[in-house]
């Protein structure tokens, strides 16, 4: 176990496993030194978070689901390097949330993940991103999140 791991454990939480692409792609592929994720959705095996931002679901409720997708994320990054100890830096994450019409709060949910990064990995968590909010998701989930991590 490093680092990273025991940070994630004080944080109280855990990685789920890897989720299985839901079409035909890789969770993460790596070139170079850098690290591509799929997007990530707000499921695991136990849980999916599904429906509209600003309908169905709550900006905290958003949060919560962008703090899942991010976990996730580290899961898929798992996927194509021996352990999270080895990412340098986060250099860009991308947040998609379901919208419903008129909804303009999208950085703020996307900060669930943006603000988890930052707790697990400090400075090297801090990166660049796009929040926009769409019309739909896959399978009606709340938020995908994607990253590109150096390694």
């Amino acid at each position: 176990m490093g680092k990273i791991d025991d940070r994630i454990r004080e944080l109280g939480l855990s990685l789920p496993p890897p989720r299985a692409p839901l079409a035909n792609y890789l969770p993460a592929r790596r070139v170079g030194n850098l690290v591509y994720t799929a997007g990530q959705v707000s499921g695991t095996a136990e849980r999916e978070m599904k429906g509209k931002l600003g309908a169905e679901l709550t900006v905290e409720q958003g949060r919560e689901a962008a703090r899942m997708c991010a976990l996730n994320g580290l899961a898929a990054l798992l996927t194509v390097v021996d352990s999270l100890d080895s990412v340098k830096q986060l250099v860009r994450v991308g947040a998609f949330i379901n919208s419903a019409a008129g909804f303009n709060q999208q950085p703020m949910v996307a900060n669930g993940a943006s603000d988890l990064f930052a707790e697990i990995f400090g400075d090297a968590g801090k990166h660049a991103r796009t929040a926009v909010g769409v019309n739909e998701l896959p399978l009606g989930f709340a938020v995908e999140v994607e990253l590109i991590a150096e390694v």
